[in-house]
């Protein structure tokens, strides 16, 4: 039977750390789809007996996307360790050699493009390097970290366990907007199912605080969760998302829950004011070929809904960024059978990093090149276009 490559490496790796009592690092992108992956992996190495010792997601306003170097100093003194990289890492080229210099053992387990090479990393797992013959490639990074808990596991992943990971990796890859085709099917299937009767204190609180009617079809109540969930921030590394699907007990479920639905309404109004005035920006340039458009003031966790928004509504490539201090950090959406990647990959010398899917991607760039990437997009997207 056909496994991703380097999946079975990655959990005979895993199962030597657990076995030897080493450092464990998990280390998940801030999103829905990175909280799902770390929590499917952590739960797998305790149902294990193994012990994680700490948890990092980076704090996307002050670290960007990926490894930082921010997030390497702060976990510099658990070195060694082995350290786990979930639905990030396929981009993060000089971060990954700075990691193995300090003495860490780097696996990326992610689902984004592969660039033109890959990082030093010791096992990378991604379904979308070339010479990776599994025939889908579309999962969510959570759809890959459950398969990844099935050959941990083995015999132990019974079915409560199994319909608790489940539950994770439906919501994960309906909120990573993968396509519900093959196996992804099957798990948002599997996992619906599973949520009906979830007995995740961070889940079940939903139905218990009146958000929920028992009698509205499943897929829309995931779409209520996954709205909420969005709207998570970062406490001391831990997203907020992870704090609340991994409470044990109903009061801090409830806390956490109702702390997130608050900063979903606050998240709602933000976005509405950002789109506002990015379409005044653009209505004086309607006859550019994408929208292309940064504010100091724009929060780098809003950009990402923001271009999905105009894109959305005026079918062109969008590029929405922060300006921040010395750099800019910036989200990419682009309409179906444009490929963000590509796109980037033809202004990569421009570019500090950069890196996602076809159609939603994100970059990050020196503020002195800013205006040289938006020349060099229009000139590539004029002469895609001729």
């Amino acid at each position: 039977m056909k496994e991703i490559k380097n999946l079975k490496k990655a959990a005979k790796r895993i199962l030597k750390a657990i076995k030897t009592k080493e450092r464990i690092i998990l280390y998940g992108d801030s999103d829905l789809d990175g909280t799902a992956s770390v929590i499917i992996l952590e739960e797998s190495i305790k149902n294990l007996g193994g012990v994680v010792s700490a948890i990092y997601f980076p704090d996307r306003e002050k670290e960007g996307y990926g490894l930082s170097k921010k997030a390497l100093e702060w976990l510099e003194k658990m070195a060694p360790a082995l350290l786990i990289m979930l639905d990030c890492g396929i981009g993060n080229f000089e971060e990954i050699k700075i990691a193995n210099r300090m003495g860490f053992e780097v696996i990326v387990i992610d689902h984004h493009e592969v660039l033109s090479r890959l990082p030093e990393a010791s096992i990378i797992v991604d379904p979308k390097q070339k010479d990776d013959n599994y025939p889908f490639k579309q999962f969510a990074n959570a759809g890959i970290a459950y398969k990844l808990s099935q050959l941990l596991l083995g015999d132990k992943l019974t079915g409560l366990l199994k319909n608790n990971f489940l539950e994770l990796v439906a919501l994960a890859t309906l909120a990573d907007m993968m396509p519900q085709i093959g196996e992804n099917q099957v798990f948002i299937q599997e996992g619906l199912e599973a949520l009906k009767n979830t007995l995740r204190p961070g889940l079940r609180i939903f139905w218990q605080i009146n958000k929920i009617e028992d009698s509205e079809p499943i897929k829309m109540t995931a779409s209520k969760i996954i709205s909420i969930l969005n709207a998570a921030g970062v406490q001391n590394h831990l997203t907020e998302s992870y704090l609340l699907l991994t409470s044990s007990d109903k009061e801090t479920a409830r806390f956490f829950a109702e702390l997130l639905i608050k900063k979903r309404k606050e998240k709602h109004l933000r976005i509405k004011e950002i789109v506002q005035e990015v379409e005044k920006r653009i209505l004086k340039k309607i006859e550019w070929p994408i929208v292309f458009e940064g504010d100091k003031n724009w929060p780098l966790t809003l950009v990402g809904p923001v271009a999905s928004l105009i894109c959305r509504d005026f079918q062109k490539p969008v590029f929405i960024f922060n300006i921040g201090n010395t750099v800019s950090r910036g989200a990419v959406r682009t309409p179906r059978n444009i490929n963000s990647i590509k796109a980037m990959e033809s202004c990569s010398h421009l570019l500090e990093t950069f890196g996602g899917h076809p159609l939603a991607s994100g970059f990050t760039i020196k503020n002195e090149k800013l205006e040289e990437f938006k020349e060099c997009l229009v000139n590539y997207f004029k002469a895609s276009n001729n």
